[in-house]
């Protein structure tokens, strides 16, 4: 398939989007409450939202928006079709203040499939709502209703790691200006959405003898075990122009992986790390997942859903669900995975019969599994130990292995049609066929999987395929020496279009630069590709 229309340039549409967008970059707008408000410039001691503004969890007709505020306000949205907000819907959101580090979301219902919608926040003083601050603008378009409305997504992930963080001299995050001007209508962050353990120092000393220069904070300093150390984590990100500038107008799905904790986690883990005073894991996961539910507008973390849980599906039209698994907080302990039964795995049960149920629930063309770590790739935890699904072993499955095994020998009995998995992690960019001929364990489908990444971390190596599922891999970029920094390439993200009248599926697999290096259409309907 021919690549979308909207890589050589904008529809007039999504041109008035970015007219919008980028006064909201701006902050330029009429205060909310009208005539009643004071001018504009006199906004000493209101409260303001310098951090941007976000929206995520998009569905044809639902979507949720988030703001972080200076002090304590009232959250006001309103939104609207046209740029004028003409007509505009109002929507009353919570008061927001240091319970939440000041952040907030607001759901948003009732919205018209397949259009943009723009809107603008507004934080007003709680007990006087005449001081209200200057409004933040922000659009996204909802999930087509209809099969014949293409669909473009991005996926990456790993940000601000291995000390590499908000560069100067290099704009910040230029990759999120690259991928803000292809019009996605979301982005998948598919984890390591911070790294709490990987400190900021001002300057890195870079092999050619240059220096690298960061923006630093005094959160990120150090490594994060307090509650606002890891909300500290979070903030430092948003300090980038280019990534708020994507915010207003990229709606994100996102889950998570290690490095919002620390690196290779697992639940139960008691730390020997002497960077660490806190060394109960758990103590740190739940420090961090509240502030990643804080700094993220998703629709099943607290306040809307009290059991907290990462993993869901996201319905994007008839042509897309998005399966977000979790495979961090419900997994087993790390280990050399040769164990002949595993029930736990890597998913936990309960998360991989929700998973089974709802793959057999779907009537999307496609079932994206967004995987926050890859399958057939043999990724190492220390000598002996692995931190993925694959151990090495080309035989039957064995560990986490089972749980896999298990969940494709679902998908090609229940004639499951459409899968394909994407996933980060690794940071580099590959392509994996999943093929039963090549495979110790047979029963299942053929499909592909997708490795894309790092958005701003070091560059590492390859690494093994397992042959327990058959893996095949016409395409890898990597580097060849561990960290390299991204003045040296190896930046990526992935794009897919989904063609409305056909139904292919196109992945291109890209790099920072804009070069396009590898590219795969998949045709609808078949249980394997």
């Amino acid at each position: 398939m021919a690549d979308s229309s909207r890589q050589n340039g904008p529809s007039p549409a999504r041109r008035a989007v970015l007219r919008g967008s980028l006064a909201a970059s701006a902050a330029l707008s009429v205060p909310l409450l009208g005539a009643g408000s004071a001018p504009a410039q006199a906004l000493r001691g209101r409260p303001s939202a310098k951090w941007g503004v976000q929206a995520g969890d998009v569905t044809s007709s639902s979507g949720l928006v988030w703001v972080r505020s200076d002090r304590r306000a009232r959250m006001l949205v309103e939104t609207s079709a046209t740029e004028s907000f003409r007509n505009a819907r109002r929507w009353h959101g919570p008061v927001v203040g240091p319970d939440t580090d000041f952040t907030g979301r607001t759901p948003l219902r009732g919205l018209p499939p397949g259009e943009t919608v723009h809107y603008r926040v507004t934080l007003a003083d709680p007990d006087d709502p005449r001081r209200t601050g200057e409004a933040v603008h922000g659009s996204f378009r909802t999930a087509p209703a209809r099969r014949r409305e293409s669909v473009r997504f991005l996926w990456s992930g790993d940000l601000a790691g291995q000390g590499w963080g908000i560069n100067p001299d290099r704009g910040g995050y230029p990759i999120f200006e690259e991928m803000r001007r292809l019009h996605p209508d979301f982005f998948l962050c598919s984890g390591d959405t911070i790294y709490a353990d990987n400190p900021i120092t001002e300057k890195v000393e870079l092999p050619d003898g240059k220096v690298w220069r960061n923006v630093t904070t005094e959160e990120k300093s150090k490594v994060a075990e307090t509650l606002g150390e890891f909300r500290g984590n979070f903030r430092y990100n948003l300090l980038d122009e280019k990534l708020r500038r994507f915010n207003a107008q990229v709606p994100w799905i996102v889950q998570w992986d290690d490095h919002e904790v620390l690196n290779n986690w697992y639940p139960g883990e008691i730390l020997d790390d002497d960077r660490y005073t806190v060394k109960d894991v758990n103590t740190l996961a739940a420090r961090s997942l509240r502030a990643f539910s804080e700094y993220f507008p998703v629709s099943t973390l607290p306040p809307k859903d009290e059991d907290g849980r990462v993993y869901r599906v996201v319905h994007h039209g008839p042509l897309l669900d998005v399966f977000v698994l979790d495979m961090r907080s419900f997994r087993n302990k790390n280990s050399p995975g040769k164990q002949p039964d595993d029930e736990q795995g890597i998913l936990g049960e309960r998360q991989l019969r929700w998973l089974k149920r709802e793959l057999s629930r779907s009537r999307a063309v496609w079932k994206v599994i967004a995987s926050d770590m890859p399958l057939g790739l043999v990724v190492p935890d220390g000598k002996t130990d692995f931190e993925a699904v694959a151990q090495g072993d080309p035989g039957a499955p064995l560990g986490r292995e089972l749980q896999i095994a298990e969940l494709l020998r679902h998908i090609k009995r229940d004639k499951v049609t459409g899968t394909v998995w994407f996933t980060t992690d690794v940071h580099y960019t590959s392509a994996q066929r999943y093929v039963p001929e090549r495979a110790a364990f047979k029963d299942f489908a053929p499909f592909w999987e997708f490795v894309s990444g790092p958005l701003n971390a070091g560059g590492f190596g390859a690494l093994k395929l397992d042959g327990t599922f058959g893996p095949e891999q016409p395409f890898v970029k990597a580097p060849t020496k561990a960290n390299t920094p991204p003045t040296e390439g190896g930046q990526y993200f992935g794009q897919v279009d989904i063609d409305g009248e056909s139904g292919e599926l196109t992945v291109r697999l890209r790099e920072e630069g804009g070069e396009v290096h590898f590219t795969k259409t998949l045709q609808p309907g078949r249980v394997g590709q």
